[in-house]
C-alpha cells in the first residue's frame, strides 16, 4: 500500500518548521504518515537538498555557514573515498564520520581538518550510538564543544544540521511534536493542510538526524514529549487519528549543560532513552591552545580579520590564565588560587582571543599584544563585581606580577582593572 503524506501549506507559520509542498493523497485513520517538505536551494548546495536555505547576505555569503556548507569539500572527498558499509540513509560510514570529526589524510592526499580535539574513543562511542536506535546525549560543562560536535555529527551523518530545536525555558511542546497553521485551523479545523511539522517530526519522516540543544533548559513536561518518540519511534497525531512513524536513519542528538543540573533535570524514563557521552575539558594546556588557535583562525578568516603574527604567545597566555583560575592552582602546582564564578571555558578563551585580534587589526598595528586580550580576560573572569574582582586582583598581584616574561601583561591588566 502506498503510504500517504502529510502536506504543509505554503506560508504556514510555526516555530516548529518551514513550509512544505502540498499532497493530494487521502489518509485513512491509523495509517503511518511521513511528512515531506519541499526541496529548497541553499548556498553551496543544490535545489534538491533536504536542508533549508541558510540566511545569506546580499553577496550570497552566510555570516556563519552550516557545517555541511563550510566543510562541503571535505565531506565530498570523504564520501568519494568511503567504501565501508553505511547505515540506512547515512551519507558516510561510521568510520568516515569519525574521521571527519577527528581529522586525517585520505588516500588521495585530501587533508581532513579536525573538528574536535579530544579522546578518539568518545567520538567513536557517539558515532556508534547514532548507528543504533539509541539517542545520543552530549553532556559537559559549558564550552566543551557540545553544540559544535552535535552540528558536525548531524552534518556528516545526514548532510543536514539544521533540524534543530533550541531549548529554552519557554520552549513549547509544539517545537518538539508539531504545530498548526492557525489560519487553516480556524477556517477548516484540524487537517493535514493545517499541520506544521517540527524539526523532530521531519527528521522522523525523512530518516534524518534531529538536534535538541540545551535539553535541561526545557520544561520537564515538554522534555517528556520525547519519551514516546525515542521509545516507540512514533509520534501520534490524535487530532487526525494518525501517527508519524520514524523511518530508518532517524536519530536524535541532545546536549545538556552540567551547570544546569537542578534546573530541569531529566526524568529517569527519559534518561534511559539516551546513551550519555560526557565531553571533558581539554586534557592539558597544549591541547587547549591547539583548539583555541584552530578555531580563532577559522573565525578570523570568516570575519576577514588579518592573521596576527606571533599571536600564539597571547593565545597561550589566555589559556594559561583560564586554566589556572578554573583549576584553582597555578600550572606548577605551587600556589593555590580561588576560582571565580564564571566557567572560563575554552569557548570563552576563543572569544577573548578573537576580540583581541579585532582590536589589534582595527586599532593597533595588527600584532596581537597583551593589551588586546587583557580587557577580554577581565570581562570573562569578573562576572560577580564584588567577589570575582577580589579574586582577579589577587591573581594579578600574586601570580601575574611575579611571572617571568609577563610584565607587559601585568601592566595591561592593571590598566584595565583601574
Amino acid at each position: 500500500m502506498t503510504v500517504p503524506e502529510i502536506a504543509v501549506p505554503a506560508g504556514a507559520t510555526s516555530a516548529a518548521s518551514a513550509p512544505a509542498e502540498s499532497a493530494s493523497a487521502e489518509v485513512k485513520p491509523g495509517t503511518s504518515v511521513p511528512v515531506r517538505t519541499a526541496p529548497t536551494a541553499r548556498a553551496g548546495g543544490s535545489a534538491d537538498s533536504a536542508s533549508p536555505a541558510g540566511a545569506a547576505g546580499a553577496d550570497g555569503q552566510a555570516l556563519r555557514p552550516h557545517a555541511e556548507d563550510a566543510f562541503a569539500a571535505e565531506l565530498a572527498a570523504l564520501a568519494a573515498a568511503d567504501d565501508r558499509p553505511r547505515p540506512a540513509r547515512w551519507r558516510l560510514s561510521p568510520w568516515a564520520v569519525a574521521t571527519y570529526l577527528l581529522g586525517g589524510t585520505l588516500p588521495d592526499g585530501t587533508v581532513i581538518t579536525p573538528k574536535y580535539v579530544g579522546p578518539r574513543r568518545i567520538v567513536e562511542v557517539a558515532v556508534t550510538t547514532l548507528a543504533t536506535d539509541r539517542a545520543l546525549l552530549l553532556l559537559g560543562v559549558p564550552g566543551t564543544a557540545k553544540t559544535w560536535v552535535s552540528e558536525h555529527l548531524a552534518a556528516a551523518v545526514s548532510g543536514d544540521s539544521t533540524l534543530l530545536v533550541q531549548g529554552t525555558a519557554g520552549t513549547p511542546e509544539e517545537a518538539i511534536r508539531y504545530g498548526w497553521n492557525y489560519a487553516q485551523l480556524l477556517a477548516h479545523g484540524p487537517s493535514r493542510a493545517a499541520l506544521v511539522p517540527s524539526p523532530v517530526m521531519r527528521a522522523m519522516s525523512e530518516g534524518m538526524t534531529a538536534r535538541v540543544e540545551e535539553l535541561t533548559r526545557i520544561p520537564a513536561d515538554v522534555q517528556d514529549s520525547l519519551i514516546t518518540i525515542l521509545s516507540e519511534k512514533t509520534l501520534p497525531v490524535p487530532e487526525l487519528g494518525e501517527e508519524v512513524q520514524a523511518v530508518r536513519g532517524f536519530n536524535l542528538i541532545a546536549t545538556a549543560n552540567d551547570r544546569d543540573r537542578g534546573v530541569n533535570d531529566l526524568s529517569s524514563a527519559l534518561r534511559r532513552r539516551f546513551n550519555t557521552v560526557v565531553l571533558p575539558l581539554p586534557a592539558d594546556t597544549e591541547a587547549e591552545v591547539d583548539i583555541v588557535s584552530r578555531r580563532v583562525d577559522q573565525l578570523g578568516r570568516s570575519l576577514d580579520l588579518p592573521a596576527a603574527p606571533d599571536g600564539m604567545d597571547e593565545i597561550r597566555r589566555v589559556v594559561t590564565v583560564f586554566r589556572e583560575l578554573r583549576d584553582g592552582v597555578t600550572a606548577d602546582g605551587r600556589t593555590k588560587l580561588k576560582s571565580p564564578s564564571g566557567t572560563l571555558s575554552t569557548a570563552e578563551a576563543i572569544s577573548v582571543v578573537t576580540g583581541g585580534l579585532a582590536l589589534a587589526a582595527h586599532f593597533g598595528d595588527g600584532v596581537l599584544r597583551p593589551g588586546d586580550v587583557a580587557a577580554g580576560i577581565l570581562g570573562a573572569v569578573v562576572r560577580d563585581p564584588a567577589a570575582d574582582r577580589v579574586i582577579w586582583q589577587e591573581y594579578v598581584e600574586t601570580v601575574v606580577r611575579e611571572r617571568e616574561g609577563w610584565k607587559d601583561f601585568y601592566r595591561a591588566c592593571r590598566e584595565v582593572s583601574a
